[in-house]
């Protein structure tokens, strides 16, 4: 092992991994608003609307998330009319693509996870709202919404996590983030193991403060 090139490789690689964490950041934040819309539209009795959202959710859970960054950044650059839109201001750069495919696909996943979260929150205390004459948009807002958030958070930890380790799929539209900037060094020491023991050992170290921050959430906001 060449634990000097590991010692010198760590600041290139720290350095991407703000690249890493603006990526997860954006896309799990727009991800997030996604997810509850699409939730909501899956609970709404509307019979398109539903299917719509349950459209979405199926396609974006049921495909490969490297299939939909190729297909959003090299396929819709072949569209020729696309390309002539305001749009293609945006998509012709690999930094958005990615955000945008991580976002539909987390959004797809958070969608399910709040789903099931509001369909678990106890009829009770929907019941003691409306007994209390409190409309149904507050108490979808302050009661509905709050515990399905907190219901939640095991299972979106672990989408946080997931998340996380899928931006290494960014290195394959030219993005230098941690696996980007690893393949790089890679390709000029040719030594993998040592590259990737340390940037194994970041992303280990991020997927451990998550996991922890979760379950500071967790016991924060559990019923007693």
């Amino acid at each position: 092992m060449d634990f000097e090139l590991m010692a010198n490789s760590l600041p290139k690689l720290l350095g991407a991994t703000v690249i890493t964490l603006k990526l997860l950041s954006v896309s799990l934040i727009i991800g997030l608003f996604i997810g509850l819309v699409f939730a909501i539209l899956r609970l709404n009795k509307n019979i398109f609307l539903n299917k719509f959202a349950y459209g979405y959710s199926y396609v974006f859970r049921g495909t490969p998330l490297l299939v939909q960054i190729f297909i959003i950044y090299f396929g819709l650059g072949q569209i020729e009319y696309f390309r002539s839109t305001f749009l293609w201001v945006i998509f012709k750069e690999p930094y958005w693509c990615a955000i945008i495919a991580f976002a539909l696909n987390t959004g797809a996943y958070t969608s399910e996870i709040l789903r099931s979260a509001f369909q678990t929150i106890n009829p009770g205390f929907i019941e003691a709202g409306k007994s209390l004459g409190i409309s149904n948009k507050i108490i979808f807002y302050k009661i509905q919404i709050p515990i399905a958030i907190r219901q939640s958070l095991p299972a979106y930890g672990n989408e946080i996590i997931l998340m996380m380790k899928g931006t290494s799929l960014a290195s394959t539209v030219t993005l230098m983030d941690l696996t980007g900037v690893a393949k790089y060094i890679i390709s000029t020491t040719f030594k993998p193991i040592e590259i990737f023991v340390v940037a194994g050992s970041i992303y280990l170290f991020m997927t451990f403060i998550i996991h922890n921050f979760i379950k500071f959430l967790e016991k924060k906001y559990s019923v007693s």
